[in-house]
């Protein structure tokens, strides 16, 4: 794995060229939920999860949120996601309990660099400026199968305390 351009490198640019840059140097493809990804780990050891499913031990994304881009809300059900931010502007990270009346809103910085979601609750993102890059770490590791977009419920299934704009 490279590492991560310092500030001093990308001090000279425009915030825009370092999002394409970065997208450039990671090969970051669109995510679903909003934003650009690209897994960089998946762990060979396997775990078997209480309702038997077997998963990776842990996986490893970067994502990265541009001013325009925003993660929907979305869960990761079985699985803990760990979300860390490596550089650009602070993140905005909400989390919202399964059926939850409230949101909470994190905010992601070198101050504050880590936030763990748990398994099933809702969480949504935006870069509190011209781009975030965080790394989203998952255990038992990511599976597509246990990701929900909570856009896909029906509107009177969706818990009252998601904020509109980041459905």
């Amino acid at each position: 794995m490279e590492p991560i351009s310092d500030e001093s490198s990308t001090s000279s640019r425009s915030p825009m060229e370092v999002v394409h840059q970065l997208i450039q140097d990671w090969n970051l493809e669109p995510h679903p939920e909003g934003g650009w990804f690209r897994e960089i780990y998946r762990s060979a050891s396997q775990v078997t999860r209480a309702d038997g499913q077997k998963r990776p031990a842990i996986t490893s994304i970067l994502y990265l949120l541009d001013a325009q881009s925003r993660s929907r809300w979305h869960a990761v059900h079985h699985g803990d996601e760990v979300w860390t931010h490596l550089q650009g502007t602070p993140l905005s990270l909400w989390t919202l309990e399964p059926e939850g009346d409230q949101a909470v809103q994190h905010v992601l910085s070198m101050h504050h660099p880590v936030h763990v979601v748990p398994a099933g609750h809702w969480m949504a993102a935006r870069a509190e400026g011209q781009y975030s890059l965080v790394s989203c770490c998952v255990g038992p590791g990511f599976d597509f199968s246990d990701f929900e977009m909570l856009r896909d419920r029906p509107a009177a299934e969706r818990p009252p305390g998601a904020l509109g704009e980041l459905i």
